[in-house]
């Protein structure tokens, strides 16, 4: 059985040499579909052995479709450019393709956070990486949703992830991705509610400091928690500002 390692970049020079050398010792391929890269992100893939595609960005869930199409085996495993993957990951990787049971498998993800990986709030954060091309494909919007068709499998061995180069980094995706959601939730026909503004963000905050366990990682789990609640309330006040946009579009906005 071969085994595909699919990869997005875009401006990765500090990461991608870590991601593909934790697949080399497993893969038969690995494909890096960029988007544009300025960095010497290209250069670093193809000299580690890598096969370099391009294809500008307009979706996750599209670009990781056209990622799987360029895969020449049956089995693929998805991997982030900040992400790497375990000694323990690769020996599941391995065994589980010589599985007949499964489709799909998940992995869990460790997130290294201001210094340290995490044990709890984020701890395990199982997602689908590993699985047949013919059964499985992306879907959604700004974040995707994996359909598979068959029996999914858990694998062991951690997924190292090296998400957010600083707080400024990681507040100014959160303010990103919220301004996005809302232009999503507007599209969709969904109108700004007052009580989603004012529960929704103290509901989340709950569920990663309490039921996730936030609360032991000390002051980690506090500074998570509050990006989430940030996260929620931004999302609704971008949609607010959205319908106040069109309510007044004839009128100056400032």
């Amino acid at each position: 059985m071969g085994l595909s390692v699919l990869i997005l970049t875009k401006n990765e020079e500090k990461n991608i040499e870590r991601a593909i050398e934790s697949v080399k010792p497993i893969a038969d391929e690995i494909i890096v579909l960029d988007s544009g890269s300025t960095d010497n992100t290209v250069e670093i893939a193809k000299t580690l052995g890598a096969k370099v595609f391009f294809r500008e960005f307009d979706d996750f869930p599209s670009q990781r479709n056209y990622g799987v199409s360029l895969c020449s085996n049956d089995w693929i495993f998805v991997l982030d450019a900040d992400e790497e993957v375990s000694l323990e990951l690769r020996k599941s990787i391995l065994n589980a393709i010589k599985e007949e049971s499964y489709t799909c498998f998940e992995v869990p993800r460790r997130t290294y956070y201001l210094g340290k990986y995490l044990d709890y709030v984020w701890y395990p954060e199982y997602v689908i990486r590993l699985f047949k091309k013919e059964y499985f494909k992306y879907e959604g919007k700004l974040h995707e949703k994996v359909v598979c068709e068959g029996k999914v499998g858990r694998l062991k061995g951690d997924l190292y992830h090296y998400s957010y180069k600083s707080l400024y980094h990681q507040f100014k995706k959160t303010i990103d991705y919220a301004q996005k959601m809302a232009e999503i939730l507007y599209q969709e026909g969904k109108r700004f509610k007052f009580y989603n503004l004012m529960l929704n963000p103290i509901i989340i905050f709950i569920k990663f400091y309490f039921l996730k366990r936030g609360f032991l990682e000390g002051k980690r789990g506090l500074i998570i928690s509050f990006s989430a609640l940030m996260y929620v309330f931004l999302k609704y006040a971008f949609l607010y500002e959205l319908q106040l946009k069109e309510k007044y579009k004839d009128k100056l906005w400032l």
